[in-house]
């Protein structure tokens, strides 16, 4: 099968197998930042965004991206950076194994929620297993940084 799929803003025109998985896909052109972890979908490791909302690439199938723009965390380095600060800053980087897909996700959460309650952010975070902080780290994490985003956006 041939697909039109746009990964990081580059254009890529492929023939794929009918089975490949959006992780092979990404993977297999570069975006090692997508980790295979459980491919069940109860991880949220190969967390990935399509067309800008986040999705579990281990079953999403690469044909139904077709004609899709998709999105990496090497597709948002320097937002991704400007969290993973904060997430040091609060003690909430480990093993880093998860981060990725955590990042991912909560940079898509920003998009999505204005200044959200611990138990929306609880929930949307809910698919990301990390085996390492105990995620008060990251909540503390996630809440510093959306408050220091908050402070630009009110111009301090």
């Amino acid at each position: 099968m041939k697909v039109k799929i746009t990964l990081n803003g580059k254009l890529y025109h492929k023939h794929i197998p009918n089975d490949m998985m959006l992780l092979d896909f990404v993977r297999k052109y570069g975006c090692l930042s997508v980790k295979r972890g459980c491919d069940t979908s109860n991880c949220g490791l190969c967390t990935v965004w399509v067309e800008g909302k986040p999705v579990l690439s281990c079953s999403y199938p690469a044909a139904r991206a077709d004609g899709k723009a998709v999105t990496t965390l090497e597709g948002v380095q320097e937002e991704a950076a400007d969290f993973a600060r904060c997430m040091t800053e609060q003690g909430a980087e480990q093993c880093g194994y998860c981060s990725p897909g955590f990042i991912m996700t909560v940079l898509a959460m920003r998009r999505e929620l204005k200044d959200p309650t611990e138990e929306e952010i609880a929930r949307y975070l809910s698919g990301n297993l990390c085996r390492c902080t105990g995620y008060a780290s990251q909540m503390r994490a996630i809440r510093a940084w959306l408050a220091q985003d908050a402070g630009k956006e009110d111009g301090e």
